[in-house]
């Protein structure tokens, strides 16, 4: 080997090699245990919010978090970006150019993150108030919103160095660190909500402060195991400069980055407007509707873990000219999202009952709403799933603005625009509708981009980091870190 180059299939995270099946299958099963255990998570949170406090309260964690995931969104592209990056870098065995992308990623998060967290706590009261969030609600979520925004440094940056992770094709250290980040918020949310001894009582904004506690031990943690492991995405040296953001790799980052960007902010501004046509019909509805979504982000699970898979098999492949594994990557992928997910689907509509009276009691009013949204909406997630495996497919190669075009038309034409329109005549069930509705529109025409689109011959965006970037690689890198990626 040469230089920052590894040999395709001599790596100890290739995923150019193997079964395909079976690789993406291992592959995806930690990341799906690590989305499981974040949605468990926030579902127990959820339940010691909603038990300890009430539906008010539970409400308003529904607000504040669909308001902290829209400041998410803003970096989230970016970070996708830098992955495809690391994945492609790997895929070639360009060790150095991986480390580049993910030091540049770093840099930028940090950045991003604080000024984020910054606008978010200044803006909260005016943002809750946009969302139309219950009176009762307000000074709830006011108090949840801001100590949230105080971890989104931890939390941009703990999203990142996961995905950079599964984009070398290391699925299991996330999981690991998922596992202990579950330990530590959901452990400590009764002691910060009703205070135990030295620790005192904080109401709702305990549960948000064991968010933060969670985030930053787990960022310092995986940093040091990363170190400790020498994990290929490790900056050793004059490496360590990765970390400020190369004007080359930020433009071919935000070029790529923007629009899947505004990808998550097309679903997220879609579940503020669907948010505000719920809170319009009240307390309890909007309480069921919070617990629903609950539920559906476990539904979610199976799709996103397929989808993590595949993106960062396609991404090493395509890095790798093994273009006659995408199509089968992507196939398998489907497959895969079809079974996962329709389990889970059945599943939940067996046990959703027993499910809801954990967030709110046996007796709340709001479990026959909270059944009666989640028995029409479910099914269609299988439909999501096939959007996000082809998604993936696609991204992986850099092309990014025909998925934002498609998930515009189907989530704010498709979703939105059929509930508003149609509310009036048919009553709140046209808003659980419009799911089904939506996601059936939404998969149909990635179905036919994925067939009939040009994304296969788009220029694999390494080669332009690649090129611009040879010469200060080769210098700037320790002899040592080009040589092997150790662990």
């Amino acid at each position: 080997m040469t230089g920052a180059r590894q040999q395709p299939g001599k790596g100890r995270y290739d995923l150019t090699q193997g079964p395909i099946a079976r690789t993406l299958l291992l592959f995806a099963l930690p990341t799906l245990g690590s989305n499981v255990l974040q949605s468990l998570n926030g579902s127990v949170n959820a339940v010691w919010i909603g038990r300890l406090i009430g539906e008010s309260a539970l409400a308003a964690s529904a607000n504040a978090n669909l308001i902290m995931f829209l400041m998410f969104s803003f970096g989230f592209g970016f970070g996708m970006a830098a992955t495809i990056l690391v994945g492609q870098s790997m895929g070639r065995g360009d060790i150095t150019g991986a480390r580049r992308a993910f030091g540049t990623g770093v840099g930028l998060f940090t950045v991003v993150s604080i000024l984020i967290g910054a606008f978010g706590w200044i803006t909260a009261p005016q943002l809750l108030h946009l969302l139309g969030t219950p009176p009762s609600a307000t000074p709830y979520a006011l108090a949840y919103l801001r100590v949230i925004f105080l971890a989104m440094p931890p939390m941009f940056l703990g999203v990142l160095i996961s995905t950079a992770l599964r984009g070398i094709g290391n699925s299991m250290t996330p999981f690991f660190f998922m596992i202990l980040n579950v330990v530590l918020d959901a452990g400590l949310n009764p002691f910060f909500i009703r205070g135990f001894g030295p620790v005192p009582a904080m109401g709702i904004a305990g549960s948000a402060f064991t968010t933060l506690i969670a985030n930053y031990v787990v960022l310092i943690g995986v940093t040091i195991y990363i170190y400790v492991r020498k994990l290929p995405i490790a900056l050793h040296g004059a490496e360590l400069r990765f970390v400020i953001p190369d004007l080359r790799l930020l433009k071919v980052i935000a070029a790529k980055g923007f629009p899947m960007g505004l990808q998550m902010l097309v679903m997220t501004f879609s579940g503020i407007f669907m948010m505000g046509l719920v809170n319009r019909q009240g307390v309890n509805v909007t309480a069921a509707y919070g617990v629903a979504q609950q539920l559906w982000t476990y539904l979610q699970m199976p799709a996103m873990a397929v989808g993590t898979a595949v993106s960062a098999m396609v991404a090493q492949n395509i890095g790798a000219s093994r273009w006659d594994r995408v199509s089968q990557i992507t196939r398998s992928g489907l497959a895969a999202n079809f079974l996962l997910t329709g389990a889970v689907v059945i599943l939940l509509m067996l046990f959703d009952v027993p499910a809801f009276s954990l967030f709110l009691g046996s007796h709340s009013p709001a479990i026959p709403i909270a059944r009666h949204i989640h028995l029409i909406a479910t099914w269609s997630f299988i439909l999501f799933g096939i959007t996000l495996v082809l998604f993936a497919t696609i991204r992986a190669n850099g092309v990014v603005v025909a998925p934002l075009l498609i998930l515009t038309f189907g989530v704010l034409i498709a979703r939105i625009g059929f509930a508003w329109s149609l509310l009036s005549t048919f009553g709140p069930d046209i808003l659980w509708w419009s799911f089904p509705a939506g996601s059936m529109f939404t998969a149909l025409l990635a179905g036919l981009y994925y067939r009939f689109g040009n994304w296969r011959r788009a220029t694999m965006i390494t080669e332009v980091v690649a090129e611009e970037a040879r010469e200060s690689t080769l210098a700037d890198s320790e002899p040592g870190g080009r040589i092997n990626p150790a662990g």
